[in-house]
């Protein structure tokens, strides 16, 4: 069986791009979390993934250590996880790799934290600009491939992508328009959304440096987590 070394829920979008599309196809698999730790995991992670990082994939003798490169392994053994037609295929392609390299200053700015909701300090240039584009990107797919999901009817490697996202959209407020708006909800209404934020608020842990990611680009207006533990 598939194992899958991931991080902290309420923190980890790259984690969650895999964990997602797995769930949401019902590939079966175990689930091993490692907190982050104040400081480097890097030693620790290395033990099971070759770059010190998460998400990793093991398959058997088989390791794969990139939410990208997980992506396109599974859809190789499994079908669904990228659209039949080829121009639909080729599009979501494209929309992950976007995802996967681009949109720096939204992973800055509104760095992932499912539990929080925080006021931003301000919207610089580059921020507006990653918002315009997944705005249109999302319209982009919604209406030319027909929906509810980006690359048509089902649940593809694209959507799984663009997760993270709509949590950051939730968390910051951020206003898209028409079609891309409703999907955004449509993302967090999903049953393995659901799951992973239940999972998310009820983690004990802290980070200290995701922590601050936060308060220094916005005000928090709401942290529904639960405990907190030191680690």
């Amino acid at each position: 069986m598939y194992e899958l070394f991931i991080g902290n829920k309420n923190y980890s979008s790259w984690s969650l791009r895999p964990w997602v599309l797995m769930k949401a196809h019902g590939i079966a698999f175990v689930e091993h979390l490692m907190p982050f730790r104040d400081g480097s995991n890097f030693d620790e992670f290395r033990a099971f993934s070759p770059s010190g990082k998460v998400p990793c994939l093991r398959d058997g003798t088989t390791v794969v250590w990139d939410s990208l490169g997980i992506a396109e392994y599974l859809a190789e053994r499994h079908a669904g996880l990228l659209p039949t037609d080829a121009t639909a295929r080729a599009w979501a392609r494209c929309a992950s790799a976007e995802m996967h390299s681009g949109f720096g200053t939204l992973r800055q700015i509104c760095s992932m934290n499912v539990g929080l909701r925080v006021r931003l300090h301000s919207r610089p240039a580059g921020l507006e600009a990653d918002i315009r584009r997944i705005d249109e990107l999302w319209n982009e797919g919604l209406h030319r491939f027909g929906g509810p999901f980006l690359a048509g009817s089902g649940f593809t490697v694209a959507d799984a992508f663009y997760c993270p996202v709509a949590y950051r959209i939730r968390t910051y407020g951020i206003e898209l328009t028409g079609a891309a708006r409703d999907y955004a909800g449509r993302l967090l209404q999903l049953p393995a959304m659901l799951e992973w934020e239940g999972a998310a608020l009820a983690e004990p842990w802290r980070e200290a440096s995701h922590e601050r990611e936060v308060t220094e680009y916005g005000n928090i207006t709401a942290d529904l987590r639960g405990r907190v533990e030191a680690r």
